[in-house]
């Protein structure tokens, strides 16, 4: 299996360290990871502007790339110009700090993974619960193997496997689910304050959380500790209502 592995934390961070290091004892592995964190970026791209790779070795081996740019960029430039071959999956990750409910919206390693999804790569995002000290040594052959056998259940292309690990799970044994993502919106709390120059500042926080809902949701099961798994993908039509649309209209007015 090759494996193009990128991330938002950046390249240096400890979570896509650890998930290379693992999956090279498995995998070709090509990293090309954001030269700083581009955490909550989504799938944002550069173009107004070049973007300038450095190679990144650890040792006499060569990891892969370090871009100035966002997940995304990462994602693009390692399929078409700097992997050294064409991968058969993009994984991104590992996170610190889960990308469940609405915060997939906002996550710049699901925007890293869906990047690979929207050319045609069935790609994994892996998040874990943020719990200092973060263990994702432990982390990483969890998700790995939840990798394999979404695998080798012939998982579509174009799709996202957002896998997300709650701290309880890395004692073993877990539970894994497949869930769909919590759509309830989470309302932002910003705390107000004034900076050492005398300007007031709005800092946003992660309060209060989402009310849950009445099902299973991804949010639901890793407060209860399972490990949760959530397809996602990038067609964001909403396709009951085209239905709709149609029965009750057949076409709208006019322009």
């Amino acid at each position: 299996m090759r494996i193009l592995l990128v991330n938002d934390d950046g390249i240096h961070a400890g979570g896509i360290i650890a998930m290379e290091n693992f999956l090279r004892q498995h995998a070709e592995v090509f990293t090309v990871a954001p030269a700083s964190e581009q955490s909550g970026i989504s799938q944002a791209i550069t173009f107004l502007r070049p973007l300038f790779p450095q190679e990144v070795h650890d040792g006499d081996t060569l990891r892969g790339y370090a871009v100035d740019g966002t997940p995304a960029d990462c994602t693009k430039l390692g399929l078409y110009q700097l992997c050294p071959w064409k991968p058969d999956i993009v994984i991104s990750g590992i996170n610190g700090g889960l990308n469940a409910g609405v915060n997939v919206l906002y996550s710049g390693t699901i925007g890293g993974a869906m990047e690979g999804a929207t050319h045609g790569f069935t790609s994994f995002a892996v998040s874990l619960e943020y719990d200092e000290p973060l263990q994702y040594e432990t982390a990483a052959p969890i998700a790995f193997k939840i990798i394999e056998h979404i695998l080798k259940a012939e998982s579509k292309t174009g799709i996202v496997y957002n896998i997300n690990i709650p701290t309880a799970a890395l004692a073993g044994g877990a539970e894994t689910v497949i869930v769909p993502m919590e759509t309830n919106p989470m309302s932002f709390e910003f705390q107000q304050g004034k900076d050492p120059k005398g300007r007031h500042y709005y800092w946003s926080t992660t309060n209060p959380p989402p009310s849950p809902s009445e099902e299973e949701t991804d949010t639901l099961a890793l407060a209860a500790g399972k490990i949760a798994v959530t397809p996602i993908n990038f067609d964001m039509t909403d396709h009951s209502e085209v239905n709709d649309l149609i029965e009750k209209f057949g076409a709208l007015p006019r322009g």
